[in-house]
């Protein structure tokens, strides 16, 4: 068996404490089932693997789908290995991204794919889907294995929708919105509606669950969109700007399009559609965005988005991890200040 990396301990964010705390127990058998997981006797399947794995995220997704199973009342293990499962979907997809963003670094680290190759971090992905596929068909739940297949499908469609609008300037609001409907918030929400499909909860439930996902899962990809021009490197482990200088057409850039003079988008066109950027462009891609609010009005949708999440739980009764699924929400749209 491959040498494993044990996962560096890491205080809860302000925001996540009570969730962080509730779901604690449950969330030590993920990553020991993560670490077990990623064995293997090819050496660099676990080196490639935990490099990402054990670099400092902050597990959200696994965390709602233990969230979501407590919330509904399950009793059983199968929450544990759709958490684990949910991890190595999400950590495929970063391994997948960083190749086709040919992006050099991931969450403050040095990309795999620098580091091992782009072949390495493909093939390793594709490991990490196959456990995870392994592990949903070891809970035995036939619906929970359609919502995470579904969803496993939905999200390479999201990357795709996304590489045919990549620097193209004249991508609408609306298709933004579903690129990032079906990269981000799919398997937020899958992650949430399979916890109470395994406790064996009222279809009401299951859809209350998925829409607090899917609606999370949009704001906490705004409030990125925004931190990219406006946040610090630290709070999204990696460089500000580098969605400006991978030519990603985001949020900010589509308002700014639209809102913009025939100077802005020339400006964009340049920098983003021919990737003529010059030293003081990702400034003045920055003065662009604050003078047309796009910054600002990115993060009104994600708390537009992050309200009907909230609204979403209004069918649970009050109680601990109802109001720490609350809290979630906050923190995932306060991340912008």
């Amino acid at each position: 068996m491959g040498v494993v990396v044990p996962f560096e301990e890491r205080a809860a964010e302000p925001g996540i404490e009570a969730l962080v705390s509730l779901v604690a127990a449950d969330m030590g058998r993920v990553n020991e089932m993560i670490l077990s997981r990623t064995g293997s006797d090819v050496t660099m399947i676990p080196e490639v693997a935990n490099h990402l794995i054990s670099s400092g995220g902050k597990r959200l997704r696994p965390m709602l789908t233990l969230a979501a199973g407590q919330l509904s009342g399950y009793r059983g293990d199968g929450h544990v290995k759709l958490a684990a499962s949910v991890e190595f979907m999400h950590t495929a997809t970063l391994l997948h991204d960083d190749v086709v963003d040919e992006s050099d670094m991931r969450r403050g680290k040095i990309a795999a794919r620098v580091k091992w190759g782009n072949e390495a971090s493909v093939l390793v992905g594709d490991f990490l889907l196959g456990q995870a596929f392994r592990m949903m068909v070891e809970v035995g739940s036939l619906r929970a294995l359609e919502i995470l297949s579904d969803a496993a499908a939905i999200i390479a469609e999201g990357e795709v929708m996304q590489l045919a609008a990549a620097k193209n300037i004249e991508t609408t609001e609306d298709n933004y919105l579903a690129i990032i409907r079906a990269k981000t918030a799919e398997l937020f929400g899958a992650a949430c509606e399979v916890g109470p499909v395994i406790a064996e909860r009222p279809k009401s439930e299951a859809e209350a669950c998925r829409s607090y996902g899917m609606n999370l899962g949009v704001a906490f990809q705004l409030v990125d969109d925004a931190l990219d021009y406006g946040g610090a490197a630290a709070k999204l482990g990696k460089n500000v700007g580098d969605d400006f200088r991978e030519g990603k057409i985001t949020l900010p850039v589509v308002l700014s399009v639209r809102r913009g003079t025939d100077a802005d988008r020339a400006f964009f066109r340049r920098t983003l559609e021919r990737g003529e950027i010059a030293e003081r462009d990702l400034e003045e891609a920055l003065s662009i965005m604050r003078r047309n609010k796009a910054l600002e009005d990115t993060v009104a949708r994600a708390r537009h988005y992050g309200a009907m999440a909230r609204d979403a739980l209004g069918i649970y009764p009050d109680g601990p991890m109802k109001r720490a699924l609350l809290d979630a929400v906050e923190f995932c749209v306060a991340r912008a200040y």
